[in-house]
């Protein structure tokens, strides 16, 4: 799944190509990427619009437009953005035509994103009811994570994939974070002190911004939206490389799991916390949007 640094490399890279431009036409192929709206209804609302500009809040991309709307735009699982700049790439659900000719397709081969057509005030009501802080913003630190992890047993990346607690944190993001701050996947996040929450904070807003520096991480479907690849993938230090050794120590990494989802981790670097005796292992609910 796109996770912030990749949402935001499609920010900046389809940015120059839409901004300030009128919106021609709307052509929306798949009626399950706008939910219970009619898609028609939805390429009459676009049609004759200008895109103001495009803003990010976590992993959802923001299509301003003029009138006090926005389209807003997740990628889910394998959502792009995509110029076309000759044949229509595969798997398209939608194009954007624009005034001066340019063509914008959004693609996604499993069919989860959406798109949402809402009110500026809506749209500050639905982000600000499934987003927590942004991780890169400057007032981002180990004060904001130990209260959200405060009291709570649920493992500390658990927490950091709970959109509504740090927005735009996903699976390779966590691990990567973890692993730079020496906290183990499956540590409590209440029993961090706050030094771990303030390293923990910065090798999370590290790991993103060297994510965003390298144009996201091309694993599986993502590409930028003028059809490049990302190398955050060759930057990982711990996803995707058990077996491999640890870049700090040289120990394994060993893939296990936390919070139903495949976590990277090195033994050594992140060892395993203890349980208290009668301790029971607590249930965690994720939601992630």
């Amino acid at each position: 799944m796109p996770e912030l640094p990749e949402v935001e490399t499609v920010r900046r890279r389809l940015l120059p190509h839409v901004e300030g431009k009128t919106i021609r036409s709307v052509e929306v192929r798949d009626t399950r990427l706008v939910g219970r709206d009619d898609p028609r209804r939805v390429e009459q609302r676009l049609a004759g619009r200008t895109l103001i500009t495009l803003d990010r809040r976590g992993k959802y991309l923001l299509l301003r437009l003029d009138g006090g709307e926005t389209l807003i735009s997740h990628l889910r699982m394998t959502g792009n953005w995509l110029v076309v700049g000759g044949d229509e790439p595969s798997h398209t659900r939608a194009v954007i035509t624009l005034a001066d000719g340019t063509a914008v397709a959004y693609a996604d081969a499993r069919r989860f994103g959406t798109w949402d057509l809402l009110t500026d005030a809506d749209t500050a009501a639905y982000l600000a009811a499934r987003l927590g802080p942004e991780p890169i913003d400057a007032d981002f630190d180990g004060a904001v994570l130990q209260a959200a992890f405060r009291g709570r047993q649920a493992p500390v990346k658990a927490l950091l994939l709970d959109q509504r607690l740090v927005a735009g944190v996903g699976n390779i993001y966590a691990d990567e974070a973890l692993n730079a701050a020496c906290i183990h996947p499956d540590r409590p996040a209440g029993r961090l002190t706050r030094p771990q929450c303030d390293r923990l904070a910065a090798t999370v807003r590290t790991a993103l911004e060297e994510g965003i520096r390298a144009q996201g991480s091309s694993i599986r479907d993502f590409r930028s939206p003028d059809g490049g690849y990302g190398s955050m993938q060759e930057r990982f230090r711990v996803y995707g490389r058990d077996g491999e050794p640890c870049l700090a120590c040289g120990t394994e990494i060993v893939k296990t799991r936390c919070a139903g989802r495949g976590t990277h981790v090195c033994p050594v670097c992140q060892p395993k916390p203890r349980r208290s005796r009668g301790m029971r292992r607590p249930r965690t609910t994720l939601e992630q949007v």
